[in-house]
């Protein structure tokens, strides 16, 4: 009952889009480790086609797949759905990570993390007020 309860909220997506952008900090933060390694080619998952799944699967009303769901996974899984970025200048050394555009899209990367968390919180919220609601009834 409990988990046709939580499906039927926004906190599939939602703990979907947590999962995706913890996945997503990872490798921006590996693309600025690497940003003195000679030769290091920026990666990056497409925000794009996270967006359309979620979309699809939520049309379809169906719960999101765990594609991205923990960063334990992620380190387990590899980066299989990873993609070279490659539109970069490339530097002398090979390397194409530039500072600013990795430090933007990490903004970016945080502020929709932080979104959802602040949905999951209300959402939580919700139920919670909704439980003691009927518990007092």
């Amino acid at each position: 009952m409990l988990s046709s309860l939580m499906n039927n909220t926004a906190l599939p997506a939602l703990e979907q889009t947590v999962g995706f952008a913890s996945k997503r900090h990872l490798l921006l933060a590996s693309n600025l480790a690497n940003m003195d390694t000679p030769d290091y080619q920026t990666r990056d998952i497409s925000v794009d086609d996270f967006q359309s799944t979620l979309k699809a699967a939520i049309e379809n009303s169906q719960a999101p797949t765990s594609r991205y769901s923990s960063p334990s996974e992620t380190r387990q899984a590899g980066y299989a759905q990873v993609r070279d970025v490659s539109q970069q200048i490339l530097f002398h050394d090979g390397s194409d990570v530039s500072l600013e555009e990795q430090v933007t899209e990490m903004s970016k990367n945080q502020s929709m993390h932080n979104t959802a968390i602040a949905l999951m919180r209300s959402q939580f919220l919700t139920l919670k007020a909704a439980i003691t609601e009927s518990a007092n009834v």
